[in-house]
């Protein structure tokens, strides 16, 4: 399987100029934030003047007031101790000298826009003068050409060199240092995600890690001939069928001493899941037209986007097999929930390119609300073909696919825009999210939704018409 460059880039530029601020205050919480954000974070997504300076995170721990505003660099300020007050400025033109006051009460994060010029925006809706709301968690928070996002479980190393790929969540910061760990012995893997999550980065970041001397490998098993998907993985010799006009080692012996990726392993026919289990077991392939086996050291990593302990218990893949692979099950989130790391994503994808790309303000909140259903892979190809449409390097909203520019991965009422959505209560922006998540996940099947949510399938219509979701035509 070729190794897709959109997923393979997803470093981004370091910034040493972010100051920590997780100090835990010692004052009595009151009112005050304290332990109960301890974890949580403000993030700058990102910033269309200066794409290459990436996301960063501003750590909320013990902080009662945060003052946001326009400065010469990205900067963070301890202005004050007790109580503990910070000032974040940005280089963004269109943000004010002072734009917008944070505060943190007990565990929610309240925003006041401080009479800026060019506003305030919360999803769609622009905050009056004065005027202060509470920040849900992960809702755009737009200041000129700057995004921000309230994460409040988030990862407090987050960096651009982060292994094997930066993130803002705590979560999957978690996830990924268990990995790390795990990655320098030579347990298999599972590692599962949606199609262009990034299975293949992980796997070349932990063979990386393991130290192995041989080669790491890939190959997607849906897309071997199953008339000779054993002999493409365990090799043959030269006469055991017609076309085999010489010995071929296979994809195993190639990978001798180093770690091969089954990708689409779900894919895998019975008779070959079978071959697959006796070299795990016995660390020895036969060569198609051959009686002797021969001994391998091979590290495997198995991939899919299937679920496959569902296909375990419905009889399409081996029990026996899934138990000798399954030594660590890693899970990729899909791009979609983890939307607050596009500045991550897009100042790695965006590097590659030799013109200083700028983005405008509406593109930027057409990035982080749409659903990205084809994940990092997606975000490559619709980058890579803004920055070729666009003549001086400023991405416009002309030079990003429709759908996208529609919002949230689904085509609105209408099939436009439209008026600006009010702002939703967090049950019915959770309702909402799981509604576009499951339409995206199953190609907008409204019946499908309806049986996995256990509800009529017009009460699934009627919750669509609700907050603007076109249904299919």
């Amino acid at each position: 399987m070729a190794r897709d460059r959109l997923e393979e880039s997803v470093g981004g530029q370091s910034d040493d100029r972010t100051e920590s601020t997780a100090t835990r205050s010692t004052e009595p919480t009151g009112e005050r934030s304290g332990a109960a954000v301890a974890h949580a974070a403000l993030v700058i997504v990102l910033d269309g003047e200066h794409v290459m300076d990436g996301g960063m995170l501003v750590p909320l721990a013990g902080v009662d007031t945060l003052t946001i505003g326009r400065g010469d660099k990205r900067a963070l300020e301890v202005v004050a101790t007790r109580p503990k007050a910070l000032k974040l400025t940005l280089p963004d033109r269109k943000v004010s000298s002072t734009h917008l006051s944070v505060r943190l009460v007990q565990r929610r994060v309240l925003v006041r826009d401080a009479g800026s010029t060019n506003g305030t925006f919360l999803e769609e809706r622009k905050l009056e003068n004065g005027e202060e709301v509470e920040l849900p968690p992960f809702a755009a928070l737009r200041l000129g050409q700057t995004l921000l996002a309230f994460v409040p479980d988030a990862n407090p190393t987050a960096s651009p060199r982060s292994w094997p790929f930066p993130t803002s969540s705590g979560t999957f910061a978690r996830e990924l240092a268990r990995l790390e760990r795990v990655a320098r012995t030579t347990l298999p893997l599972i590692l599962l995600g949606e199609t262009g999550s990034g299975k293949e980065v992980v796997a070349r970041a932990v063979h990386e890690r393991s130290g192995r001397p041989g080669a790491c490998l890939a190959v997607n098993c849906a897309a071997l001939p199953q008339q000779i998907v054993e002999a493409q993985l365990f090799g043959h010799v030269k006469g055991a069928f017609s076309g085999a006009i010489r010995d071929e080692p296979g994809f195993f012996r190639a990978a001798d001493r180093g770690t091969l990726l089954l990708d689409e392993i779900g894919d895998l026919p019975g008779p070959s899941q079978a071959a697959l289990l006796r070299t795990l077991q016995e660390g020895e392939v036969t060569p198609v037209g051959a009686f002797k086996p021969v001994k391998v050291d091979v590290r495997v990593i198995a991939a899919t986007h299937q679920p496959l302990e569902s296909m375990v218990e419905e009889g399409r893949f081996r029990a026996d097999l899934f138990a000798r692979l399954s030594g660590f099950v890693f899970h990729l989130p899909p791009l979609r929930e983890r939307r607050a790391d596009l500045g991550f994503l897009v100042a790695a994808l965006l590097g590659r390119s030799a013109l200083t790309v700028r983005v405008r303000a509406e593109c930027v909140a057409a990035l982080y609300r749409y659903g990205w259903p084809l994940n990092v892979r997606e975000l490559d190809k619709v980058l890579t073909a803004a920055v070729h449409l666009s003549e001086d390097g400023l991405i416009r909203l002309e030079h990003l696919p429709q759908t996208l520019v529609a919002g949230g991965g689904l085509i609105l009422e209408g099939g436009h825009r439209g008026a600006p959505p009010p702002l939703l209560k967090d049950e019915d922006a959770a309702l909402k999210e799981e509604l576009v998540r499951r339409l995206d996940a199953t190609g907008r099947n409204v019946s499908q939704v309806a049986r996995e949510m256990g509800k009529a399938r017009q009460q699934v219509q009627r919750w669509m018409r609700r907050f603007g979701l076109k249904e299919p035509g």
